[in-house]
């Protein structure tokens, strides 16, 4: 390689010189010193965090439990987050101020974050007021899927040209939240007001079936193996169970206070459900289908992330504009993490 000014000669077998010349080769070694002699950046696992009230995008150092910055996001309010495989980008979908028997503003638009310089690089721009909400990068088809929730579908994006390629329909109004088949072949939303899901078959692009499950839901998650889906009843205690070979809840799991969101672990054994009303996360085992634990956490747990690897789980918990940080290994809160005001959605950029 190139570099004008720079010539490098071995001095030893371990050290290379290098002095100011003309234009010289220098060895892969010596570019790598250089670099990290003059501050170049390694990629860092990062902890992506959408700051509702804030409106921007929490970026935050899983390793030292801090915030190490903040990037604005293009209007009022992104409440999800998703990061490329690469975890260079980020996508903040722009809500709105709006919801469920809400007025306000209908979001229209999706982020784009380039999280090397920390700004947004780009705007996906609907045209109009969609509410887009969930994002899921599926590894699969390199598709970026989003819930557009007044338009009743899930759009379907391309990362390598940001356009709006196709929409998958949901058959039912306020589709929030999207999970995934391993495959990518099998999606299910959460109809949030009609209280139910849809399944959707993501790569024919249309609505399967709706399965019925209570007045209103909340959230949605699929275990490891894609033979349950998780939802939660949002006019009492209780979650359902969905088995998505019959595509019917099979199973009512009984909580201590109001689920909301969830995640398994990835050795399937356990499922951890946010409880809004309770101040807390409870710990289902999925062979008995009971609560086995709860644990404490900060008022508001809305949204769970398990990292890689499966050892840390992360809690959302957006009234106290705070993550919680579990040991899975010792079940225990080992940190509080502060965010952004109304720190909801998550997403991990490694």
């Amino acid at each position: 390689m190139v570099l004008r000014g720079y010539t490098c000669r071995p001095m030893k077998k371990t050290t290379i010189l290098c002095v100011l010349t003309g234009y010289s080769v220098m060895s892969g070694f010596a570019v790598f010193a250089f670099a990290q002699n003059h501050g170049a950046k390694t990629a860092a696992p990062l902890l992506l965090v959408a700051n509702q009230h804030d409106r921007n995008l929490s970026l935050i150092d899983p390793g030292a439990g801090k915030q190490i910055a903040t990037v604005p996001v293009d209007g009022v309010t992104g409440h999800e987050v998703a990061a490329s495989p690469d975890g260079k980008t980020a996508y903040v979908p722009i809500y709105g101020d709006s919801g469920v028997g809400r007025p306000g503003t209908d979001g229209a638009k999706i982020s784009v974050i380039d999280l090397t310089s920390r700004k947004v690089v780009h705007t996906i721009d609907f045209g109009h007021g969609v509410r887009p909400h969930c994002a899921i990068y599926d590894r699969n088809s390199g598709m970026l899927y989003v819930t557009t929730e007044l338009d009743k579908t899930v759009s379907i994006i391309d990362p390598k040209t940001l356009k709006i390629v196709g929409t998958i329909p949901t058959g039912q109004e306020q589709s929030h939240m999207l999970a995934l088949t391993r495959d990518g072949s099998r999606g299910y939303t959460a109809n949030v007001g009609p209280g139910t899901v849809s399944v959707l078959d993501m790569k024919a692009r249309k609505t399967l079936t709706i399965i019925p499950v209570s007045k209103n839901t909340q959230r949605i998650a699929i275990s490891p193996d894609d033979s349950m889906v998780f939802t939660a009843d949002q006019t009492k205690p209780q979650l359902a169970v969905i088995d998505t070979a019959t595509n019917k809840v099979k199973a009512w799991v009984v909580l201590p206070g109001v689920g909301y969101g969830t995640a398994p672990t990835p050795d399937g054994r356990w499922l951890l459900v946010a409880l809004r009303t309770s101040k807390q996360v409870a710990v289902v085992d999925l062979k008995t289908m009971k609560v086995a634990k709860t644990l404490d956490v900060p008022d508001g747990p809305a949204e769970i992330l398990i990292a890689p690897g499966g050892k840390t789980a992360y809690v959302a918990c957006n009234s106290k504009d705070q993550v919680a940080e579990i040991d899975l290994g010792q079940w225990k809160v080992s940190r509080v993490i502060d965010a952004g005001r109304d720190a909801d959605g998550m997403a991990w950029a490694k």
